[in-house]
């Protein structure tokens, strides 16, 4: 666990497929991709020591949608070995599900990533290199054992400021006719205080126009510059992190929480440079 510390993000590459573990655009699957710069291979780190447990758990929180890394009792997909992995909600009722060991292996500075309910994270796809899935593989014996389940860690460095929200394409359909969701948003003073909350009715998935939307809503309570609005994703401590892409082309409903820059909350605030060497 050494290779994991609180807070930071970190990539996971694949040993034997040399693609990285990433949050997929639909907010709820996870595949292995080659792309590197990119915040959805990004995974923030959570440690965690439930009560009456002797080690603490990593927990991985997806930089791009907020969701953590689960294990589930489903059966992999067709031409995956094991059981599915998907991306969970924070507050998601089966908490083991997201409860991970890193366990370093023989082989270099790689590590098994170990699940609560066993297992070990592996890749899928060695003989069919098209099957980019990622699931719980279980390991029964010495023949079991495969490098298809090693993972190299990549921490990935902060950055001082937060990174241009991605602008809309303007090729979009006519925003009537956009798929919409609820976004539920929660406003709170620097001591915790209750500012304001409630839900609006989103249509698509551009993270820049609904900044735009939120912050005309909020200058009802004070008045607000786009700029100055700052859309986070809570974690299951109580961490915030910055929603710096587009929403998941799911239509399921989305909270965030609103910090306004100058803030202590947003001084708080980490934002990983997916860009670095």
């Amino acid at each position: 666990m050494e290779q994991f510390h609180h807070g930071q993000h970190v990539r996971l590459r694949n040993r034997e497929r040399g693609t990285y573990l990433h949050a997929d655009e639909d907010g709820h699957g996870v595949s292995l991709r080659h792309r590197r710069a990119s915040m959805n291979a990004a995974w923030a780190v959570h440690l965690y020591q439930p009560p009456r447990a002797q080690v603490p758990f990593l927990l991985l929180h997806s930089a791009a949608y907020g969701r953590y890394l689960a294990a589930t009792g489903a059966p992999a997909p067709l031409g995956h070995r094991g059981h599915r992995v998907e991306q969970r909600s924070y507050n998601h009722p089966e908490e083991e599900a997201v409860f991970w060991m890193a366990v370093r292996t023989e082989f270099r500075d790689d590590v098994l990533l170990q699940h609560f309910n066993g297992g070990s994270l592996r890749a899928n796809g060695k003989y069919l290199p098209w099957n980019n899935g990622a699931s719980v593989g279980y390991i029964n014996g010495i023949h079991d054992m495969s490098t298809m389940m090693h993972w190299v860690v990549e921490p990935i460095p902060a950055r001082e400021i937060m990174p241009p929200l991605p602008r809309s394409t303007g090729l979009t359909l006519a925003t009537a006719v956009l798929p919409s969701r609820e976004i539920v948003y929660v406003w709170r003073d620097i001591h915790g205080g209750l500012i304001t909350t409630g839900w609006h009715m989103f249509r698509g998935r551009s993270v820049f126009q609904l900044r735009k939307e939120l912050a005309s809503l909020l200058s009802a309570v004070q008045v607000l510059g786009v700029a100055d609005l700052v859309m986070c994703l809570p974690t299951r401590d109580g961490r915030l992190f910055p929603l710096v892409v587009d929403l998941p082309s799911n239509r399921q409903s989305f909270y965030v929480v609103v910090v306004v820059a100058g803030t202590p909350p947003h001084a708080a605030l980490r934002y990983a440079d997916v860009d670095a060497e």
